[in-house]
């Protein structure tokens, strides 16, 4: 496993976007990733109310859904995503962490099923929820 979090972890710091987005995986196991994303002013999307935009929530959606993909022990390597649900449920609160947990529940020889949480401090109360469908890699 330590070889996969060590290519998730430069995976995620050679996509200039989530480097920029200042995205940290904190946590991955066979199939599971966590990855924060700390509050930035300039990743606002409302100056009114200083929330996130969307747009940088999903980001950090669909990087932790790739990175639970690889960490799945059928998956041979890299991922993409074929297709992404992201339901929102509220802003996130203005000056909060959002972290994602998102977990890989089936995978087959091509494709691998993903539900992810985005959370804020309020981990009772989602940002946003998804489920996805990313590609594998196995041997042929």
């Amino acid at each position: 496993m330590n070889n996969k979090l060590e290519m998730a972890r430069q995976f995620i710091k050679s996509i200039p976007h989530s480097r920029d987005l200042g995205m940290d995986l904190l946590k991955m196991a066979d199939g599971m990733a966590i990855i924060t994303m700390p509050y930035n002013i300039n990743l606002i999307g409302d100056p009114e109310t200083g929330v996130i935009s969307g747009g940088a929530v999903s980001a950090l959606i669909d990087t932790c859904c790739g990175a639970a993909v690889m960490s799945h022990p059928l998956n041979l390597g890299g991922t993409a995503t074929i297709d992404l649900r992201i339901d929102y449920m509220r802003p996130a609160t203005p000056g909060q962490t959002i972290t994602t947990e998102a977990n890989c529940y089936h995978i087959t020889r091509s494709v691998a099923f993903v539900r992810a949480t985005a959370i804020d401090d309020d981990p009772d109360n989602p940002v946003a929820t998804a489920t996805g469908a990313f590609t594998v890699e196995s041997l042929r």
